[in-house]
């Protein structure tokens, strides 16, 4: 709640009138009003004295120990993106100042405010924006030492790219360590500096990384998403996602393998007997250049260990053993073309 809410609950709270209150304050019953309104704040000599009276401390009167929900911090961002579109910039900060100074301690609200005043400045251009900097680096600052991980990111997301554009590449650099390794907006940035200090070699190699490792994310949440509509029996859903698996490796280039083995659990399941031994035999064929990945043009930064011989061998004969799978496959038992592939002969 901001001040004038404050006020005003407990002033109810105690059946205390306006006048009572002013009488009590030595103050007059509108100047009441308009502390209740927003319209004017108490004189800061006054604080102490209107906790006192309304049975509070200090800071619950500054709301030092309330937040704020997410719905009132939308409200306070939906009003100051308003009044960016109709009010002069600089009123606009002063606003935003009167905000954050209220409500002290709540993260959210300052970070938020804090980007949509720094975002507007840079797209509209504003005259001597600079003299903004100061404030809205040490609102970052503050945000920075956030106990919600989402709000420190926002922080240094905002930090980085002041810096960045600034050209202080090393002073931006210190704030890719607020960023998890495992995040890719920590190797994206990376590469941006690569970039902007002329290291292209380097940066193409991040950027890459940054590609491969998409891939390996996409996928693996495409086959979570294909296990469970197998699950649900949704099966036109599981092929449409087995479908995108191949889609996606082709995008990435990562070879004849990883293209066509998502497709042999649909086509055995449909007993497709040709579809199902030519995907086979595409798996077999893509063995051989399963690190085709390693010699894509989208990959040609990137330095890869060689594939060792053994391991082919021993991958063409796990497949075959897999392609020899009763449950799977049974149906395929009488095909000259599988007992060919597989090396098997069940023929009476």
């Amino acid at each position: 709640m901001r001040l004038g809410e404050v006020i005003r609950k407990y002033r109810k709270d105690l059946n205390m009138t306006r006048e009572e209150m002013a009488g009590r304050l030595g103050v007059t019953a509108p100047a009441v009003n308009k502390w209740e309104s927003g319209a004017s704040m108490p004189d800061i000599a006054l604080l102490a004295p209107i906790a006192r009276l309304l049975g509070i401390t200090t800071d619950t009167l500054l709301s030092f120990q309330e937040g704020l929900t997410s719905e009132e911090i939308a409200s306070v961002v939906r009003e100051a993106d308003a009044k960016l579109k109709e009010e002069p910039y600089d009123q606009v900060f002063l606003w935003a100042r009167k905000q954050w100074t209220q409500y002290p301690n709540c993260d959210a609200l300052i970070c938020q405010l804090a980007l949509i005043l720094d975002t507007q400045r840079v797209i509209k251009e504003i005259p001597n924006s600079e003299t903004y900097d100061e404030e809205l680096c040490a609102l970052y600052e503050r945000a920075l030492n956030s106990q919600e991980e989402s709000i420190r990111n926002l922080a240094a997301d905002a930090l980085f790219g002041f810096y960045l554009r600034k050209g202080q590449y090393q002073k931006a650099e210190g704030y890719l360590s607020c960023f998890s390794r495992q995040d890719p907006e920590r190797k994206r940035k990376q590469a941006q500096l690569y970039e902007k200090t002329g290291e292209r070699q380097q940066a193409r190699k991040a950027y890459e990384e940054l590609l491969f490792a998409c891939y390996q994310m996409a996928n693996a949440a495409l086959i979570g998403l294909y296990m469970m509509a197998l699950q649900d029996g949704q099966i036109q859903e599981a092929r449409g996602l087995s479908e995108k698996q191949s889609e996606l490796a082709r995008c990435f280039e990562m070879g004849r393998y990883y293209e066509a083995c998502c497709q042999l659990e649909m086509a055995a399941r449909d007993k497709d007997a040709g579809r199902t031994i030519e995907i086979m035999k595409e798996m077999l064929a893509g063995v051989e250049d399963m690190d085709a990945f390693c010699r894509a043009p989208l990959y040609a930064h990137m330095v890869w260990r060689p594939i060792r011989q053994e391991f082919i061998l021993e991958m063409k004969e796990t497949l075959l053993n897999g392609f020899r799978d009763e449950e799977s496959f049974g149906f395929l038992r009488k095909d000259q073309r599988w007992q060919e592939l597989v090396g098997q002969n069940t023929a009476p």
